[in-house]
């Protein structure tokens, strides 16, 4: 996700905000958060992970992460992180914790929890299928493992609506501290697009609209932000089409610079081929203050709300339509620092804060279910040599261990 930023280990959440709150009847939580991908790798699953591990540490909870990404630098986070542990690292985590969740499911931390009777949440960040739409043994595993998670939520009601049994929704989190309007944006141009410049992005659908315009007289412009290996090809099609006045790449940007990029222009479009599972890059652009004309397909609708249009897959006419039709109706880029109050409802549930704190509710209504266990029931178990009695803390050593 080229429109991920993340805030400093020393930033600190506004107090007040939801997830600031710890539920008296409770106290706080010891909270194992597993994420396959995580920082400093840059990406979607790394940015909600990170998100949701510095609220849940903000909220006065106890927060460990468990990855499989090296760091080669000393991680500077308000939480530890364990990367790639030990099989008995893992299992002295999930005796620790209240609750376990798993931020998109890995069979590599989930079956531990489960044989660990562990309260688990795993969320769905994409489809349990191969990019082609086949399903492997992988994804057939997964599916089963569904049905022993203690609760199960997906980013997307697209999401939740393609898994087995009962799958509820809790859709991803924004970053809220940095998009947002921008005082007195240099305009830019008409439209903006974000993201990998790669074929399932649908640019080259883009760059056909944009030559539909000008056939009829409407000549917006349209700036590039990313990079990948479509891009030769795209530079390419712009300059047969005619159109290298209109298109400009601007490369690869991120953060706040990203954020005064966005909101110099009026409409972001999102013309993905691929079944998106959700499209928080639809919230970055509504939160800078534009309106979003997006693919029909996957969790983009969900983001996008009723602050933009959708098109028809794969049509370059009738994304030219809703272009035409989008640009009509708004003259200039936004200049003010308020939000639409549509658009400022619609975002409301995706701040950061606001995410971080149905995530708690979730983890705080499983965390009852852990049943208290005895040393008898612990003779039992397959980790039974590596398990640590709850409430006993880890050697701080043994994050920097690996395992074989």
């Amino acid at each position: 996700m080229i429109g991920a930023s993340f805030a400093p280990a020393c930033h600190q959440r506004r107090s007040g905000g939801p997830a600031s709150r710890i539920d008296g009847s409770t106290g706080p939580m010891n909270i194992l958060l597993t994420s396959h991908a995580f920082l400093p790798q840059l990406g979607g699953i790394e940015f909600v992970s990170a998100t949701l591990a510095r609220e849940f540490a903000a909220a006065g909870h106890h927060v460990r992460v468990i990855t499989h990404t090296p760091n080669e630098a000393e991680d500077a986070l308000p939480y530890e992180v364990y990367r790639r542990p030990s099989a008995m690292q893992t299992a002295r985590l999930l005796r620790w914790c209240d609750v376990h969740l798993q931020s998109n499911i890995s069979l590599r931390y989930l079956w531990p929890a489960l044989l660990l009777r562990t309260p688990s949440l795993v969320t769905y960040h994409t489809w349990l299928q191969r990019p082609d739409g086949s399903v492997a043994w992988q994804d057939r595993a997964k599916r089963l493992a569904t049905r022993w998670a203690t609760r199960n939520l997906a980013v997307s009601a697209a999401v939740a609506a393609s898994l087995p049994g009962r799958v509820g929704v809790i859709r991803n989190p924004y970053d809220d501290q940095t998009f947002k309007p921008q005082p007195q944006p240099e305009p830019l141009g008409d439209l903006v697009f974000l993201g990998r410049l790669v074929d399932d992005k649908g640019v080259d659908l883009l760059v056909d609209a944009m030559a539909l315009l000008h056939s009829r007289g409407i000549r917006p412009t349209l700036s590039i932000v990313g990079t990948g290996p479509e891009e030769a090809a795209l530079r390419q099609r712009v300059d047969g089409l005619g159109l290298h006045q209109s298109i400009a790449f601007l490369g690869k940007r991120s953060g706040p610079a990203l954020a005064r990029t966005l909101a110099g222009h009026r409409v972001l479009v999102v013309p993905s081929r691929w079944q998106e599972p959700f499209g928080v890059v639809a919230l970055e652009g509504l939160a800078c203050g534009l309106r979003v004309v997006a693919s029909d397909v996957g969790g983009l609708p969900e983001a996008v709300g009723k602050c933009g249009r959708l098109f028809k897959p794969g049509s370059a006419e009738s994304l030219a339509d809703m272009l035409e039709q989008e640009l009509q109706g708004r003259a200039t880029p936004p200049s003010t620092q308020a939000l639409d109050p549509a658009v400022e409802a619609h975002l409301k549930p995706y701040r950061a804060a606001s995410v971080a704190a149905e995530y708690l509710a979730h983890l705080s209504a499983i965390r009852k279910r852990r049943a208290p266990r005895d040393a008898g029931d612990e003779l039992t178990m397959t980790f039974n040599d590596s398990i640590t009695p709850r409430g006993e803390h880890l050697h701080s050593g043994s994050k920097r261990e690996t395992s074989a």
